[in-house]
């Protein structure tokens, strides 16, 4: 029988996690001002008031200093930026979101180590090419929760004259001060954070670096503005992430899957205190999660985020993995809900899963 929702455990907290309340009760109050924040009249001048004031919440909730243009969510705001900017070249890394993939045909494509890590070595050569080039690059993997070397990486992209543009939809707000320091164009989203979804923005240093489209935000993007969204987005953004708390639950979980033979995707890496990557060895991903699913847990394959498919992870291809084990690791992400006894639930159950395998392979 199907378990109650309110009895599973949640923890795929990087595909989207639950709104919070204070979000909730935010888009309800924008939703009763139903004017067009573009109208010139005075019920659109109200809505206008109040959506700059969402933007600037959002901005401050960042420390961002500089402009902000609202979008549809960071997939929009990653193609605003790469389509948009007077950049004459494009790089990628080879473990970029599928939302960078689908929309960067021709742009060059660096490697990582076996660490998920950028090798800034490929980084430096390619830019020495001539042209103006933006780079774009995570702040951590939505996959592995590998967090890449923003500031090392804008020095190289800066001293060759390019620009940066940083994919920070997993990034709680202020977890990184060298994003807010150092990149010149950033993709964030509201769903991943407790707020609505359909809402996101791009960060940007300089408007000097984006081509006008014209139409609303600036210029930037055409469509009425999301003003509920907006000020959901605000609303979640200033409830504080106990990302401490979510490093010691993590630290619990990988402690426990070590101990019975798993393995822990990019574990020498700097990672995300809200994402792990976990192989168990001779059990395939979808077997695991029909397991944990039918024991009320939501976790998710390594390639999840791209599209829901069970096909084999580029992000794990990239970094060395072979089949079978890329197909034999699964992730699992935190969120503000997240606590103890959920995390200590999960651990037995795959301690169980990976004991019977263990049993059947001797």
């Amino acid at each position: 029988m199907e378990r109650d929702l309110s009895d599973r455990i949640y923890l795929d907290h990087a595909a989207t996690t639950p709104m919070l309340q204070e979000a909730i009760a935010a888009v309800q109050d924008g939703m009763a001002a139903w004017a067009n924040p573009s109208s010139p009249h005075a019920a659109g001048r109200a809505a206008r008031a109040q959506l700059e004031g969402a933007r600037s919440r959002i901005a401050a909730a960042y420390g961002w200093a500089h402009e902000l243009v609202l979008t549809s969510g960071a997939s929009e705001a990653l193609h605003l930026a790469l389509a948009r900017s007077v950049a004459e070249r494009r790089l990628i890394t080879a473990v970029e979101h599928d939302a960078v993939l689908r929309c960067s045909e021709g742009a060059g494509v660096l490697p990582v180590d076996a660490g998920g890590l950028l090798r800034l070595d490929a980084l430096r050569a390619a830019l020495a090419r001539d042209g103006r080039t933006l780079v774009c690059i995570q702040w951590a993997n939505s996959e592995t929760g590998v967090r890449q070397p923003i500031e090392a990486v804008a020095h190289i992209v800066h001293e060759a004259g390019g620009l940066l543009l940083v994919d920070a939809a997993q990034m709680p707000a202020r977890a990184d001060a060298a994003v807010l320091r150092h990149a010149d164009l950033v993709a964030v989203s509201a769903h991943k954070r407790g707020g609505p979804p359909g809402i996101g923005a791009l960060l940007v240093r300089d408007f000097a670096a984006l081509m006008p489209s014209g139409g609303q935000e600036k210029g930037y993007r055409s469509g009425t503005e999301n003003l509920p969204g907006a000020l959901g987005y605000a609303a979640a953004l200033e409830v504080p992430e106990d990302l401490a708390h979510l490093t010691g639950l993590r630290r619990q979980l990988e402690d426990r899957i070590l101990s019975k033979g798993g393995e822990i995707v990019g574990a020498k890496s700097p990672r995300s205190p809200l994402i792990g990557a976990y192989r168990m060895p001779g059990v395939s991903a979808a077997a695991q999660l029909i397991r944990f699913d039918l024991a009320g847990i939501a976790v998710s394959a390594g390639s999840a985020c791209s599209s829901g498919s069970m096909r084999p992870s580029h992000v794990l291809s990239a970094m060395g993995w072979s089949e079978p084990e890329l197909r034999e690791v699964i992730r699992v992400s935190f969120g503000r809900s997240t606590d103890a006894i959920e995390v200590d639930r999960f651990a037995d159950l795959w301690s169980g899963i990976a004991a019977e395998a263990g049993a059947r392979a001797a």
